[in-house]
């Protein structure tokens, strides 16, 4: 009929039948495959059983007390006694120098790692294949090494009668009497981080050498012609390129550095007067040396939502999607 309108319907999606005269329309359904899902349950199972239930069973402990034999149900007080002192907490202090420790370790060693990578990873890429493997090697083998081996290394180094580094020191009249490294407080955490600084640069600078390999040559050869210099090829082209190899690297080294434990137990247990204790060693000595389950838990939750939200802040300024 005139002024009639027939609406079309899309013959993919549905189905037309007649029956009695009457139109009908059946939408077809999408079958899901769930095969896929079969390839990311192995990493889930693992997930769930060593993360997911460890920090779950973790956040349970945290909220009992096991001073005496039974566990008593205290709520928050463990978080109370960390984070606040008063009510007689003794645990305040100790937590509290320990936290502004392991930050201090993290702010300093982090972008340390990240500048010598580069600069090591720049400066070898376009060198011989033996020469970039042998650097590529020296960096490698203290990140390889056993912890144990490494901090009798270090221990020799930093001994206040015979270590090199005071021989050194005094040589170059540096100093005038011998240090004490590892026994000063002013000296002790920066001797510990300068050890944590030297067995973080490995993986690093391998994986900041890779990425340069992906840098597009065209890109670069195109910059040199139109009279870019180095910086600015290195600060436009490369740093960009090389983004996502960066956040890697500062997340993985921002939690290497918030878990440092078996250098402090190894070299100086924490000390002296907890001028090198970190988080994960009260942690240690709560739950091992002292039997404190429910505060250490409580240091281990809070310490974990640390590095979460500091990871979640360093995801969001140097991902590439926000660029």
């Amino acid at each position: 009929m005139k002024g009639d309108r027939v609406a079309s319907i899309p013959l993919s999606d549905k189905k037309i039948n007649f029956l009695g005269g009457s139109m009908k329309t059946t939408k077809k359904r999408k079958k899901i495959d769930f095969s896929a899902y079969l390839f990311i349950l192995p990493v889930s199972l693992f997930f769930i059983t060593f993360v997911l239930v460890p920090m779950l069973r973790g956040l349970q402990l945290s909220l009992y007390s096991f001073a005496k034999k039974n566990p008593v149900f205290v709520g928050l007080k463990h978080y109370s006694d960390l984070m606040f002192s008063g009510n007689g907490a003794t645990i305040h202090e100790p937590f509290m120098k320990s936290l502004i420790n392991t930050i201090i370790v993290t702010v300093v060693a982090v972008p340390i790692v990240v500048l010598v990578s580069i600069f090591v990873a720049v400066t070898i890429y376009n060198k011989s294949a033996v020469v970039r493997s042998f650097f590529r090697g020296v960096f490698y083998i203290p990140a390889i090494s056993s912890v144990v081996s490494v901090t009798v290394v270090w221990a020799w180094i930093y001994h206040p009668e015979y270590g090199i580094l005071n021989y050194v020191f005094k040589s170059m009249h540096l100093i005038s009497e011998n240090v004490d490294w590892l026994g000063n407080p002013k000296t002790a955490l920066y001797a510990i981080i300068t050890i944590l600084i030297t067995t973080s640069l490995g993986q690093p600078i391998i994986l900041y050498v890779a990425a340069l390999g992906n840098v597009p040559k065209e890109l670069l050869e195109a910059s040199e012609i139109d009279g870019a210099t180095k910086w600015q090829v290195f600060t436009k082209i490369t740093w960009p390129l090389i983004k996502p190899t960066t956040l890697y690297i500062v997340v993985v080294t921002t939690i290497n550095s918030f878990q440092i434990f078996a250098l402090i137990q190894l070299l100086t247990a924490g000390g002296p007067n907890y001028g090198t204790s970190t988080i994960m060693y009260l942690v240690y000595e709560a739950a091992i040396k002292n039997g404190n389950h429910g505060v250490a838990s409580a240091m281990g939750i809070i310490l974990a939502v640390i590095i979460g939200i500091i990871s979640i802040l360093q995801f969001k300024f140097l991902s590439t999607d926000n660029d």
